[in-house]
């Protein structure tokens, strides 16, 4: 049974493997990235496949490096730990410049794609990202969709684990000659900061952990949190006059709609949103749910929600479908990283007790856990050693974030780390949901913290301007018109007003 706890031996491998990296195994050159006019630096790290066998398989771990504008005070770098998991990092560039542009400004940005993401070694499910969204449903996925997936596989899917990751992280430090780094993790970026605060405490100068996973709270359990930050909504809906003029029965009619699809799917046909060819929509209820809950992650796509669930209720499932439109090429999750994770770190210290008490919600119910539970039985084991799942003591300045409409880690997930973190402040804001920092200015509450770190003496008076949320009331007004819903418009709008939508699979 794999056991990845970290032993003297194991260290001593580490060391030495780290200083061999950087003298011989990681080669840097300029480049371009997607979405980035300016020159950046691309890199490349060899490391162990299984750390404990370092002259055994070897992959390679891609990283990119978005130099600092001004560079003269040698400041320490910010690395970025992405979501999921499965998000790959480097894919993240143009958006992630956008919103650390005040930290650029004087630090580099370091992007490392994890093991079994983008150009580490991806281990991905390919016909997943073929399948058709709107006619295929979830209720579709089966066993036999695994077994292609796991069988497309090469290498140790027991090395593809969290700590290893950070492993990898770690050298990537060491080989671009950073004594310190400070790191950001959002969503299941925060499990892995956490987990490198563990592991390698001195190489961390500040943490910033958005959107908190903690130890202590497996991810999968999805159910009550998403019901949660849903009857927020409906609560601020009809707190805002218009939107409770439009939809005053927005709550039945969503209970209505999902009624109807219990009994049988919806199936239509409508104008493709992005060719406008005719096109078969098919409507299952983990559909409808399964696009829901993803717009509740972002505050921008939370403001269609009502109109959208007035719409079906009505027939009328286009706006749906501009929303469906959003999943095709797949949600920037590396699948089999997402699986090979979560049904081996999480899913075993999920209880049927812990199923049937998420599932009791008046959202979505247990349609969360079906993909788990269908995937993890079938999904290779190896099994971390018991020190992962310890609560993380270490004293590092430490910066909590966390949206108080936050579909899957919600505030009370950052008040576990809050608890055990000796230097840490924890700031939660009202009026924003899935990685704060996306989407709000706490981005330039962390540049400030990167300097001074005082996390407890920062200036957080921009967020009292966050604005409440505000909503979509018709198809011919209001936030978008019906033809914006039919068009490449809406996937371009999201993406530039949230970057984390494309986390949301896993880890949200």
């Amino acid at each position: 049974m794999f056991k990845s706890g970290i032993t003297i031996l194991s260290v001593l491998l580490l060391v030495s493997f780290n200083a061999y990296s950087q003298e011989k195994n990681v080669v840097i050159e300029n480049c371009h990235v997607d979405g980035v006019k300016a020159q950046v630096k691309c890199g490349k790290l060899s490391v162990p496949e299984n750390y404990n066998k370092i002259d055994g398989e070897q992959i390679s771990i891609n990283f990119v490096v978005l130099p600092a504008i001004d560079d003269s005070d040698k400041k320490t770098p910010l690395m970025f730990l992405a979501g999921g998991p499965g998000q790959a990092a480097a894919e993240l560039a143009s958006g992630l410049r956008q919103v650390f542009n005040e930290v650029r400004k004087t630090r580099d940005l370091i992007l490392v794609d994890q093991r079994g993401t983008g150009e580490s070694h991806p281990l991905q499910c390919e016909e997943s990202l073929e399948q058709n969204p709107y006619e295929i449903t979830p209720e579709e996925f089966s066993e036999q969709d695994i077994k292609d997936c796991l069988a497309s596989f090469s290498g140790d899917l027991s090395q593809y684990n969290s700590e290893n990751a950070i492993r990898d992280f770690d050298a990537v430090r060491v080989a671009l000659g950073h004594k310190q780094i400070n790191i950001y993790g959002g969503s299941y970026g925060t499990r892995a900061g956490l987990v490198y605060m563990r592991m390698f405490p001195n190489a961390l100068r500040s943490v910033v952990l958005d959107s908190v996973g903690p130890i202590e709270v497996p991810i999968g359990l999805f159910g009550q949190s998403s019901a949660r930050s849903f009857n927020l909504l409906v609560e601020n809906c009809q707190k805002e006059l218009s939107c409770q003029k439009a939809y005053p029965e927005l709550k039945q009619e969503f209970t209505a709609l999902v009624a109807r699809l219990v009994k049988a799917p919806a199936q239509v046909s409508i104008a493709h949103p992005r060719l406008g060819t005719t096109t078969k929509f098919v409507i299952s209820k983990a559909k409808l749910l399964g696009t829901l809950r993803m717009q509740l992650y972002s505050v921008a796509t939370r403001s269609l929600v009502p109109l959208v669930i007035h719409q079906a209720y009505l027939g009328n499932y286009m706006p749906l479908a501009g929303l469906v439109a959003q999943s095709e090429g797949g949600q920037g999750i590396y699948l089999g990283l997402l699986f090979n994770i979560t049904c081996n770190e999480d899913y075993p210290r999920i209880s049927a007790t812990d199923f049937e008490q998420d599932a009791d919600n008046d959202f979505g119910g247990g349609d969360s856990h079906f993909g788990f539970k269908m995937v993890c039985p079938i999904w290779p084991q190896y099994r971390p050693s018991e020190e992962f799942y310890q609560t993380v003591t270490a004293d590092i300045p430490t910066l909590i974030l966390s949206g108080d409409l936050d579909p899957v880690t919600p505030p009370s997930n950052g008040d576990y780390s809050a608890k055990s973190l000796p230097n840490n402040h924890h700031i939660v804001v009202e009026n924003a949901a899935h990685t704060v920092a996306m989407s709000t200015c706490a981005s330039d509450i962390i540049n400030e913290f990167l300097t001074s770190l005082k996390p407890k003496e920062l200036d957080e008076s921009c967020l009292d301007d966050v604005p409440n949320e505000s909503f979509m009331t018709n198809l011919n007004g209001g936030i978008l018109s019906d033809e914006i819903f039919n068009s490449e418009i809406l996937s371009e709008e999201k993406n530039n007003l949230d970057i984390s939508i494309k986390a949301q699979a896993g880890q949200k």
